[in-house]
């Protein structure tokens, strides 16, 4: 925390939302991303919060996502008649970061996130900190930052870790940009976000019909076994190229499996129910 911010919006679980200049949602298409931007924008229409202050971002991970996320992304957005902006890692994608590093990421080292997500998202930060000093604050509060609100969908149902998360808390503060993180739908259950999902009419990804209960990577590093099988299934051309990566490198996916081993199971047919998936 910054001290001198710190006590700026009281000690309101929740925060005042016409106290931001932006509020950003981040949306991976996912259920959760789904439910988060639906809530967000109904406080912001029951608070008085123009609409035109609402952005929604989504980081596009490239290949290594479930096929039609980012446009699914886009269309959400879109039926909410919001401002959408992608952003995504120049260098390279993740798998190509991965061959490049020679290790993929772990609990300890998550680049997959802080490169491919956190990093982009904060170029975005800059842009829209950017814009509002220039072109839409009044001269009444001019020398002070740009007040972001960064609206994010973890739930605290998913994980011990995630359970442990601030709902609200002060994430970074420069002179150019002041960013607050907000968990709205922290203590939502997994059967309130699909009857949400189901009552919003919102498109969801058809990649939950299949039996993913999650949509991040397709082969993401905390799914279990049997996740990594079915994405394997509908994704066969990735997984191959996954599993290349991973001889490149002599690296295995996870201690404890590797995608060579997935690969062979989805061959010989296997298959089961996606239990215990923990972020």
């Amino acid at each position: 925390m910054v001290p001198e911010q710190a006590g700026l919006f009281g000690d309101a679980p929740e925060p005042t939302l016409l106290d931001f200049d932006w509020i950003l949602i981040n949306s991976s298409a996912g259920k959760d991303s789904q439910t988060l931007l639906r809530d967000v924008v109904r406080r912001c229409d029951e608070g008085g919060v123009k609409r035109s202050l609402l952005v929604v971002v989504h980081c596009d991970l490239g290949r290594v996502e479930w096929r039609g996320t980012p446009e699914l992304a886009r269309r959400q957005a879109a039926d909410y008649g919001l401002r959408f902006e992608i952003v995504k890692r120049t260098q390279n994608d993740l798998l190509d970061h991965v061959a490049a590093r020679g290790k993929w990421p772990d609990n300890k080292n998550r680049y997959c996130t802080s490169d491919h997500k956190r990093g982009p998202a904060r170029t975005l930060m800059t842009k829209l900190a950017d814009e509002w000093h220039v072109y839409r604050h009044p001269r009444s509060v001019r020398g002070r930052p740009c007040r972001i609100l960064n609206c994010m969908g973890m739930r605290a149902e998913e994980s011990p870790a995630r359970s442990k998360l601030q709902p609200f808390e002060l994430d970074h503060c420069n002179g150019r940009r002041e960013v607050w993180t907000w968990l709205p739908i922290h203590r939502w259950t997994l059967k309130q976000v699909w009857a949400d999902i189901h009552a919003s009419g919102v498109p969801y990804h058809p990649a939950y019909d299949l039996g993913m209960p999650r949509l991040s990577c397709c082969f993401c590093i905390f799914a279990p076994k049997a996740a990594l099988v079915l994405a394997g299934k509908h994704n066969p051309k990735l997984l191959a190229q996954y599993v290349q990566v991973e001889r490149e490198i002599n690296h295995h996916f996870r201690v404890d499996v590797s995608l060579e081993a997935i690969q062979q199971a989805v061959r010989a047919g296997e298959s089961g129910a996606v239990t215990d998936w923990r972020m």
